[in-house]
């Protein structure tokens, strides 16, 4: 795939998915503009001096200022993918309001005011990859973590409807569902686990990668399962 000189947006691009998201873009080429929360999140990102990539501290992508700034004279934007989020399990009875605003921010808000930035700054075609979770489709499986749940439900649901909105307009707009990927946060927190179940987080981003290239010319309005074999 040749992402030779295109423009694309990554956030949560300093994580683990994410890093494994950019490096295979500026491998094939791409400029990636990658926001960071905060000065300390933009110092532990590896690829930071890479000369493909555009690094900005951006703040809360909850935030619309924020997302418009970021979006900003990126032009002409390709691609954008929406990485960034956060989890947090707790069953619905020790769920404060609190709680769900945040796992409502992170996952959904910031996905959707980026998608509607992307949009506006994309000019005859191009491509959006979200990402939801294997909760947010298969909802029995998120008893224990309901906010998570509804919130990654809520990404999935955005992506059918705007690849519906913007077809019209060349933009293709797709999602991923990982259920729990290989990365060293989660061996920490399940040390008893297969880990030969999980995919890796360069198998989840090959098919990131897909979805945002022109080689991807009709899948639209999908949230693919990236479970490997768990």
């Amino acid at each position: 795939m040749d992402f030779r000189d295109r423009h694309i947006v990554v956030t949560g691009g300093a994580g683990a998915l994410g890093s494994a998201v950019v490096e295979a873009l500026l491998g094939a080429g791409a400029v990636c503009h990658v926001p960071c929360f905060n000065e300390a999140e933009a110092q532990r990102f590896r690829l930071r001096d890479h000369k493909g990539v555009r690094l900005t501290v951006t703040g809360s992508l909850a935030d619309e200022a924020a997302v418009g700034r970021l979006y900003q004279g990126i032009a002409p934007l390709w691609a954008s993918i929406h990485i960034a989020g956060g989890f947090a399990a707790a069953p619905l009875r020790e769920t404060t309001a609190a709680m769900l605003h945040q796992q409502i921010d992170m996952n959904f808000v910031s996905c959707a005011l980026c998608c509607g930035a992307a949009v506006r700054a994309m000019t005859g075609c191009g491509r959006i990859v979200n990402v939801s979770a294997r909760a947010g489709l298969e909802w029995r499986s998120g008893a224990g973590m309901v906010a998570y749940t509804a919130s990654k439900a809520a990404v999935a649901a955005l992506t059918a409807a705007l690849a519906e909105e913007v077809a019209k307009d060349g933009i293709l707009v797709n999602a991923v569902a990982p259920s729990i990927m290989d990365t060293a946060a989660n061996r920490a927190a399940m040390p008893k686990a297969d880990y030969a179940l999980w995919p890796k987080v360069e198998e989840v981003a090959a098919t990131i990668m897909f979805l945002a290239s022109s080689d991807n010319r009709v899948t639209r309005g999908a949230i693919v399962s990236v479970y490997g074999k768990s």
